[in-house]
């Protein structure tokens, strides 16, 4: 690596700035370039949990017979901007052809590599540093009707359960010893323990990218549209600010990474899944731990300036802003779901997770260009991030990964 110009880390969200970190924590000189602050996009807007256990990806078996009517269903939390079907659907038939029960189960495992140890992850990242005041441990809680819905889910928590997470089983009046704040129509819960969630994910990041700071690292705000070669090496990053020279680049921009992957000769099928949440600031008679409400797809987890509700998937592009419809449908499963909540204001948000069609995200390096990538997780960004930023930095550092890292294989989309 040459002494002159340090490695770029494109990118300021959890996955960014975990990789700056541990590259600096390896003696690397590093700078942090992002349009925005750091952990103002998506890792900003997203339910806060540090979720071990979330393996299991959305297409599971069934999904291309039952998809039709879902998006149909004003009541299902599944949303599509009809104009952007015709953009959307060569990605959408990538995505569902994964929808089978060996496909599932192989991105279940990739998934577990990444997410499974995310708590202990996060804490080794975050030790020590101002961030780890945000992160909570604490249990992470299916909520059910009933145990026949909690049942209906048989699949996926044997993909759970495959992966080493068994769920304790809470029915009847324990339901509401356990957690007063549910409406009547909660009658069993699936509790998960030893997870943990962050109380502002944010600041946690803005934390974070403090702490990069304090540790030498450079920090620049400034579009990122181009790379610059020597050869097949990248030697610097084209910004709106100028040219950055630099050794190695990371990319870690999320869904916005895929333009910037065409200027590397590769087309990632990748789409945002536009996410939304409503913080009920001030929240009393919230919940304690963060709670999935099956029923509803959402999950509520107190934060500190009140209850964040988080949930909804929407395909519909990056340029168009949010929809009223599934923001109505939220509130409406958070009343269901809490029917004494009360707060002082409702903050809303929309936002883009970055989905592959294979849900698996891209990890690795760009043949030899000295381009490393870390984007593409879809509903597990803020659990992975750590752990991802730190596979990154082992791979730029000569060091060899504990684990097989060729599901993240970015070259898997140019065969």
């Amino acid at each position: 690596m040459s002494a002159e110009h340090p490695i770029v880390v494109i990118g300021a969200g959890i996955v960014g700035v975990s990789t700056a970190i541990w590259l600096k924590r390896a003696g690397r000189e590093v700078t942090l370039v992002d349009r925005s602050a750091p952990g103002q996009g998506t890792s900003y807007g997203n339910a806060g949990v540090i979720a071990n256990c979330s393996v299991v990806p959305v297409t599971t078996p069934g999904l291309i017979r039952k998809g039709p009517k879902l998006a149909l269903d004003p009541n299902f939390p599944l949303f599509l901007r009809w104009s952007y079907m015709p953009k959307l659907l060569p990605w959408l038939v990538k995505y569902l052809g994964n929808a089978n029960d060996a496909d599932t189960r192989r991105i279940a495992r990739g998934l577990t590599d990444i997410v499974g140890d995310g708590v202990e992850q996060h804490g080794a990242l975050s030790g020590g540093t101002r961030a780890a005041d945000w992160m909570a441990h604490s249990d992470y809680t299916f909520a059910y009707t009933d145990r026949a819905a909690f049942e209906a889910d048989a699949y996926v928590w044997e993909l759970r359960r495959d992966a080493g997470f068994v769920p304790e089983l809470i029915e009847g009046p324990a339901v509401a010893e356990y957690e007063p704040n549910l409406g009547p129509d909660i009658g069993c819960l699936a509790v998960m323990k030893d997870h943990g969630f962050i109380r502002d994910p944010g600041g946690y990041v803005a934390a974070l990218a403090e702490e990069f700071q304090a540790l030498g690292g450079q920090w620049r705000q400034s579009n990122v549209h181009d790379f610059a070669y020597t050869g097949d090496k990248v030697t610097a990053i084209e910004t709106s600010t100028g040219p950055i020279p630099c050794s190695e680049v990371v990319l870690a921009t999320g869904v916005w990474s895929k333009p910037l992957m065409k200027r590397l000769g590769l087309t990632i099928p990748l789409e945002t899944e536009r996410g939304y949440h409503i913080v009920y600031k001030n929240a009393r008679n919230a919940p304690k731990v963060p709670i999935m409400v099956a029923s509803g797809k959402f999950v509520a987890t107190p934060m500190a300036e009140g209850l964040r509700c988080a949930g909804v998937v929407e395909f519909g592009g990056l340029e168009a802003g949010p929809s009223k419809a599934p923001f109505a449908l939220l509130r409406k499963q958070v009343k269901q779901a809490f029917p004494t909540l009360q707060a002082t204001e409702e903050v809303e948000w929309q936002g883009h997770r970055p989905a592959p069609s294979d849900s698996l995200p891209l990890i690795g390096q760009v043949r030899n260009t000295g381009v490393y990538v870390g984007f593409g997780h879809h509903h597990i960004g803020l659990t992975g991030g750590p752990k991802t930023g730190r596979l990154i930095a082992q791979l730029m550092t000569g060091q060899r990964p504990n684990m097989d890292m060729t599901p993240y294989d970015p070259a898997r989309f140019a065969r």
